[in-house]
């Protein structure tokens, strides 16, 4: 027991009391003023507590704007501590949506339209959503793993990443509760997926995070949900894709307003963008196309095991728009790869 809580203590017993509590060294008078959509993030970030330190010296849980001395608090050990590696604008708008926009795969999805599907259909859709639950654990542990390295001054980025956490969560419940939902069962998990996914886990440095996991993988993975209709057979299947992209494009936004702000206030670090990106385009290719990825979109894709050449269309079309969409987000966010990407040309590879 310190000696100031023994000597409180002898006073409390007493009946004195201190107050000295009252006489903050922190913003007072301060009054948040709801807006349209009520008390928001935003709107608490008024005076001095809406000042974002481009580095933070106190490694504790003391809040933003809160009086106190960094040197006397203990260290929670957090080793993201710069404005530039873990900010971006939005990132409380971010937030309010991704709150105000969570759905539950019991209530929200209507079920009831799921009807029995020929074989070979249900097989291909059983065997994407279990690869897409393997996709949507990782995506929930990579950040998880993150959340506690980030400091309290950024605490609307932390926030952020619990509602990833949380979205990813009921991603890999949906999935897994279509693939048990209709007669079918999960599929196979083959190696080389597993493979392609543990390489998310091989990084130095949170930026290389952002890059690999929201910029690279998630915005994939964003692309084939927005064109989930081509592969849906119902109503339920067409909400689930539709419900997991809107959360899916949070996620990518926030990955991609985080490094443009690194890049504008660290441009030393590009290079290091350039690497994790260099690394997961060249993973994807080495991976190449396995059976247990590519065959059930082509049968959804075609309408059936039968016309599976005329799904080879539109897997190419997939194939296309997810290089370009990619492209298109780097070009925005400061990271000109053009030249430098290894997809633009690559064949017998599989980017989903």
């Amino acid at each position: 027991m310190s000696a100031r809580t023994q000597a409180y203590r002898e006073k409390f017993r007493t009946g004195e009391y201190d107050l000295s509590w009252m006489a903050v060294y922190s913003e007072w008078g301060v009054k948040a003023i709801p807006s349209k959509r009520g008390l928001t993030l935003d709107d608490i970030n008024i005076g001095s507590y809406g000042t974002i330190p481009a580095a933070s010296d106190s490694l504790s849980f003391a809040p933003r704007g809160a009086d106190f001395a960094a040197a006397d608090l203990p260290s929670m050990g957090y080793t993201l501590n710069t404005r530039a590696e873990v900010w971006g604008e939005n990132m409380g708008k971010l937030y309010e949506e991704a709150v105000a926009r969570q759905w539950s795969s019991t209530r929200d999805v209507p079920w009831h339209t799921l009807t029995p599907l020929p074989k070979d259909i249900e097989h291909a859709m059983c065997q994407l959503c279990t690869f897409l639950t393997e996709v949507e654990f990782i995506a929930g542990d990579v950040p998880g793993g993150w959340l506690g390295k980030v400091n309290n001054a950024y605490h609307e980025t932390k926030l952020f990443m619990a509602t990833q956490v949380m979205d990813e969560a009921r991603h890999l419940e949906v999935f897994r509760k279509r693939a048990l939902a209709n007669g079918g069962g999960l599929g196979k998990c083959p190696q080389e997926v597993e493979e392609g996914l543990k390489y998310i886990f091989d990084l130095r440095s949170f930026p290389q995070m952002l890059a690999r996991l929201h910029l690279f993988g998630e915005g994939r993975v964003l692309t084939l949900f927005r064109l989930g209709e081509l592969l849906a057979q119902n109503e339920a299947e067409k909400t689930i894709f539709r419900l997991c992209a809107q959360d899916e494009s949070r996620h990518v936004a926030f990955g991609c307003l985080q490094l443009r702000t690194l890049i504008e206030e660290d441009p030393d670090r590009l290079e290091e963008i350039h690497e994790a990106l260099d690394i997961a385009e060249q993973r994807t290719i080495e991976l190449g196309a396995i059976p247990e990825q590519v065959e059930p979109l082509l049968i959804l894709l075609g309408g059936g095991e039968d016309k599976m050449a005329e799904g080879r269309g539109k897997f190419d079309y997939i194939q296309r728009k997810i290089v370009q969409e990619y492209l298109q987000r780097c070009h925005s966010i400061g990271i000109e790869r053009q030249e430098r990407c290894l997809l633009k040309d690559a064949k017998n590879i599989n980017l989903i």
